[in-house]
């Protein structure tokens, strides 16, 4: 039987602007082509969980939905991007092949039911405070809810004091049963809260999370990237430069 291929996720944290968004999702459909594999296109409109009330948040679902629009159909990439209240399903559906429900957000009935009930995939990421056993019953939430497909995502668990703490037997243990375990290979060396009024992270362990995960058997990988993340407003710290994005994807394959 033909081993199926890897699911990649891969984008900027956050819309910022139409030009970072083109470039970046240019670049993706570019490799995507060259290396035969699928790309998931993923930017949030609104990050509802920043650290800091001043933290640059988005564009917002009205103008994000437009710009993933047209990313979707210039560039004919899948999109993924999340949702924080249920009554955004509907509206994000309209666009998006896979809404993603936030780590910090998984346990949250309403909105795993209304992502549901939208008839696309449902990517649920792991809670930093569950075990992957836990994420069953947000598995369960979804299906019995009538998901046509979950997914879920490891991407680390916080014990507090700004760090995060990647156990891959989470891996294996979600597989007992969910088919499609994705790797975050960005989100899991991020440091919570861990610059001024922001979090930061060490984008050098990248390339060694996914490799980790390979290992334990995961079925995809999820990539922020950002072609200067020095620059990008939300998660510079724990992005992949773009321009190693191919070189990642190439290995694991």
């Amino acid at each position: 039987m033909e081993h199926r291929k890897p699911i990649f996720i891969a984008g900027p944290c956050v819309i910022e602007s139409r030009e970072v968004m083109e470039f970046t999702a240019q670049t993706i459909a570019e490799i995507a082509t060259r290396l035969g594999v699928e790309i998931y296109f993923k930017a949030s409109f609104d990050k509802a969980n920043r650290t800091s009330l001043h933290s640059y948040r988005g564009v917002g679902i009205e103008r994000g939905i437009v710009l993933l629009d047209e990313i979707k159909q210039r560039y004919n990439l899948p999109i993924i991007t999340d949702i924080h209240e249920a009554w955004q399903a509907d509206v994000v559906a309209s666009v998006a092949d896979v809404i993603q429900i936030p780590a910090l957000l998984s346990r949250q009935t309403d909105l795993i039911v209304a992502a549901a009930r939208s008839q696309r995939i449902v990517n649920i990421k792991k809670g930093q405070f569950l075990s992957g056993l836990d994420m069953r019953h947000p598995y369960l939430k979804a299906m019995e809810s009538g998901a046509m497909e979950v997914w879920l995502t490891e991407r680390g668990n916080t014990f507090g004091y700004n760090n995060l703490v990647v156990d891959f037997r989470n891996i294996a243990d979600m597989h007992t049963f969910a088919p499609t375990v994705i790797m975050d290979c960005t989100h899991s060396v991020q440091r919570p809260g861990g610059g001024e009024g922001c979090s930061s992270g060490n984008r050098e362990f990248i390339p060694a999370m996914a490799e980790a995960a390979k290992a334990f058997g995961c079925d995809g990988y999820f990539f922020e990237v950002h072609p200067t993340p020095e620059e990008a407003l939300c998660d510079g710290d724990n992005s992949l430069y773009l321009n190693n994005l191919e070189t990642i994807i190439t290995k694991l394959l």
